[in-house]
Parts: C-alpha cells; sequence; structure tokens
C-alpha cells in the first residue's frame, strides 16, 4: 500500500521536474567522463553535491548480536533501482533510485572508464549528472555507482597498486559523492584482486566513516536455484574478514529461470548468507537484492512483476531491479510500487 507523502518543503523542487532530471540522468552521465581523466589532472567536483544530499542519519543502523551492523530499512523509495548504462544510454524513468554503470579497468590498469566506450571529453565546466543527481536527490533518492560488470575488468583484477587503486576508486567517490558502491563481480577466483578490492574498500568505509556519511557495498553476482557459486561465497568471507562490511549481495538471475527459479535463487543464498554475513531472521532477507536479467523487454510482464514485488514485500528484500532488456514502464512502476 502506497504511504501518504508529506507536504513539499519550502525549496524543494516538484515532482515534474526531478522526474526531468532523472529522465537525463543518463545523458549527463556520459557527459561526467571528463571526471575520470585517463591522466593524474585533478578533478572538477561541482559543490552542488553535498548542498542537496541527505543528512546522515543521527543514530546509526542497529547492530544484531552477531555484531554485524544492519542496514537501513527498506523504504518505499527503494524498493526498486533503476540500472543506467552509461555507454548505452539507457534512459531512466519512474524510478528515485539508480545505480550508474559500468566503470571498468582504462588502458593502464589503474585508472577508470565508462564500460570501456566513452572515448571523448568535453570542455571543462558544469557537470551536467551532477546537477541531475541534485534533483532526484532533492526528491529523496540517490545513486549508487557500478564497477565491474560484463564489458570489461573490474579495476581492482588490473590494478596491482594498492594505493593507485584506493586513489582511483576515492575519485568517483569524491566526484559524484554516491550512496554507496556496486561491485559486479566476475573474477573471484582471483585472490589477489580480491585482497586488494578488500583493503580498498574497507579504506574507503572508514574515510566515510570519519566524514559522517556512511557509504554502502554491494555485490552483484550471478545466482541459479542453487545460489551463489562457492567461489562467490568465499570471495565475500574474505572481503568481510579484511574488515569490510557488506550491505548489500545483489543477485542477478536470468529471466529465463522463471519466477519459481528467481525465488528459488534467493532462498539459497537466503542460507548461504546467513553463514557468509554472520547475520540470522530478517537481517538476511534485508541484504538481499534481486534483478532479473532480461534478454527481452517482454520477458518480464505486469503480472509477474505484482509476483515479485509481493514477494520482495513478504521477504522484506532489499530492492529489485533488473538488467538487460527494458522493460516496459508500466513494469518499472509495478515493481516501484507505484500504480500502473
Amino acid at each position: 500500500m502506497e504511504s501518504t507523502r508529506p507536504a513539499r518543503e519550502a525549496g524543494t523542487p516538484p515532482r515534474s521536474l526531478v522526474l526531468l532530471g532523472a529522465l537525463t540522468l543518463v545523458t549527463g552521465t556520459g557527459l561526467a567522463l571528463w571526471l575520470l581523466p585517463t591522466s593524474a589532472e585533478p578533478l572538477v567536483v561541482s559543490h552542488q553535491v553535498g548542498a542537496v544530499r541527505t543528512a546522515a542519519p543521527s543514530a546509526m543502523p542497529s547492530t544484531p548480536a552477531s555484531g554485524t551492523p544492519d542496514p537501513l530499512p527498506v523504504t518505499p523509495e527503494r524498493a526498486y533501482t533503476e540500472f543506467v548504462d552509461a555507454s548505452a544510454g539507457h534512459t531512466a524513468a519512474w524510478a528515485r533510485w539508480y545505480t550508474i554503470g559500468h566503470l571498468t579497468a582504462g588502458q593502464d590498469g589503474c585508472t577508470l572508464r565508462w564500460a570501456g566506450r566513452w572515448t571523448g571529453r568535453p570542455a571543462p565546466g558544469r557537470v551536467p549528472v551532477i546537477d541531475r543527481l541534485a534533483l532526484v536527490r532533492a526528491d529523496g533518492g540517490d545513486a549508487d555507482i557500478a564497477f565491474g560488470g560484463p564489458y570489461g575488468p573490474e579495476l581492482s583484477a588490473a590494478c596491482p597498486s594498492e594505493a593507485r587503486l584506493i586513489a582511483a576508486y576515492r575519485r568517483v567517490v569524491e566526484a559524484f559523492d554516491p550512496a554507496g558502491l556496486d561491485f559486479e563481480i566476475h573474477d573471484s577466483a582471483d585472490s589477489a584482486a580480491t585482497r586488494r578490492r578488500a583493503a580498498a574498500i574497507a579504506r574507503l568505509q572508514r574515510e566515510a566513516r570519519d566524514r559522517g556519511r556512511p557509504i554502502g557495498i554491494t555485490f552483484t553476482l550471478s545466482a541459479t536455484e542453487y545460489g551463489i557459486s562457492p567461489a562467490d561465497a568465499s570471495m565475500l568471507r574474505a572481503v568481510r574478514a579484511a574488515g569490510a562490511e557488506i550491505d548489500t549481495v545483489n543477485l542477478l538471475v536470468p529471466s529465463s529461470r522463471g519466477l519459481q527459479g528467481m525465488a528459488a535463487a534467493v532462498r539459497s543464498a537466503h542460507r548461504q548468507l546467513e553463514r557468509v554475513l554472520d547475520v540470522s531472521g530478517t537481517s538476511v532477507w534485508r541484504r538481499i537484492a534481486l534483478t532479473p536479467v532480461l534478454t527481452g523487454s517482454r520477458d518480464l510482464g505486469v503480472p509477474e512483476a505484482r509476483r515479485l514485488a509481493a514477494f520482495r514485500a513478504r521477504h522484506g528484500l532489499a530492492w529489485l531491479s533488473t538488467r538487460g532488456a527494458k522493460p516496459p514502464i508500466s513494469v518499472i512502476r509495478t515493481l516501484s510500487g507505484l500504480p500502473g
């Protein structure tokens, strides 16, 4: 059931303006490539980001008996997270939360590029993606930045220097001030990359806590009816052992598995993550997100979306998303908990 929204405060952009900002999010993302240069030149970052960011909560999330911090409660605003492919130019719609990706290793292995495709660098000046995100944030939404993915190696797999790796990740945090970082990993068997990545994440999280703005960490992993792979489970354990905190594990499940296959993947992953993350009960469900991977726009219809939304609400999953082909807006609205 949709909750009643409070009256808009003075100075807050109207919903139509926020939606316009969301619809133009990708264009700005492409232009923001110059923030991630291939040389050591300094970043130029808009100062508007911090001004519109919601202040850090006064109290930290509750901590279960296991000692692992519990993630923030699921809210209607993050029932659905829109994935924005910065290289393909997908248009975002009807969402308040976004994952923008993918950032992969550049030519020298220790610099970043958008999915290996963007090559131009517009003249420095105002960065449109920062302004678009400001509008989304003013309406209660936010965005994560995704590393890795299917287009190239995740930076920690290509950069042997831990110092340069941390510096590259830090540049992204400073440029976009994201709510979280998403790591879509396909190299879990690479123990050296896992160690570098874990050390870098732990360092970034310490820095973020010192600033009073904790940053969430998501690992996006392929899953089947049997859950995540043993290599992925071992990788997550190694990340936690290094002192890094994992907020969410996002399960990529092919839509060809059907709704029953997706539900089986979530339940199997739930049993695994109880051990891997050392949490239990509702805390485990709240650390799982589900992302069907669509091969065609008709792979997921409104009836299936309703069942997925009900499954998310019943178990308290972190959020739903989609990858691959873009579903109809009616499906996105249903997954978001909005009236069709």
